[in-house]
């Protein structure tokens, strides 16, 4: 059975630049729902909800998902799930087809704040860092719906989970995650 790695975290913990060192690091099917919605164009619907900081309705995810999943080898995902009823689809989906472990990728808010600045400041931020008041919405999202969904896949049975705290130097935090993966490959 291919393995499915699901990095999971708030805006600016690292998901992307981790999910690049993961790809570099082994040949993974790579899955990224923001980036795939980003480059729609700026006046589709998806783009307007993007834009608000709201999220994408599950029927267009799921959609987009499934027909990006293919079980022929080992899949990295970036952005998905974001809710419990995406965490409870993507594991009565997919459980039986792959060893689905989820990397929590952990830190405090404000280092969060403080990396989406970073990422402004430096010229790599997405159009929708540039507002404080998105920043905000995806924040809060993160709290009110994504955290639920976090804590539900915890608990999920027969779901690995690595709660990764990644507020040091970004060498440091990838020799984390490639622990907890290992650490969670022995426990198979």
């Amino acid at each position: 059975m291919k393995d499915m790695i699901v990095l999971m975290g708030g805006q600016g913990v690292g998901k992307g630049t981790f999910s690049k060192m993961l790809r570099a690091a082994h040949d993974y099917n790579y899955i990224e729902t923001g980036a795939m919605f980003r480059s729609l164009p700026a006046d589709s619907e998806i783009a307007k909800i993007i834009a608000r900081g709201d999220l994408v309705p599950d029927s267009e995810l799921f959609k987009l998902v499934a027909s990006k999943i293919s079980t022929e080898k080992d899949l990295l995902i970036d952005g998905f799930p974001r809710t419990v009823p995406q965490a409870q689809w993507l594991v009565q989906n997919y459980a039986d087809k792959f060893t689905i472990h989820i990397l929590y990728l952990d830190v405090p808010e404000e280092i969060m704040i403080k990396r989406i600045n970073k990422r402004i400041n430096e010229g790599g931020g997405r159009a929708d860092d540039a507002d404080s008041a998105a920043v905000r919405r995806r924040l809060d999202t993160f709290w009110k719906i994504t955290m639920p969904a976090i804590n539900w896949l915890q608990t999920a049975k027969g779901i690995k989970f690595s709660d990764v705290d990644v507020t040091g130097p970004v060498d440091e935090n990838f020799a984390r995650i490639l622990a907890a993966m290992k650490t969670a490959n022995k426990t198979r």
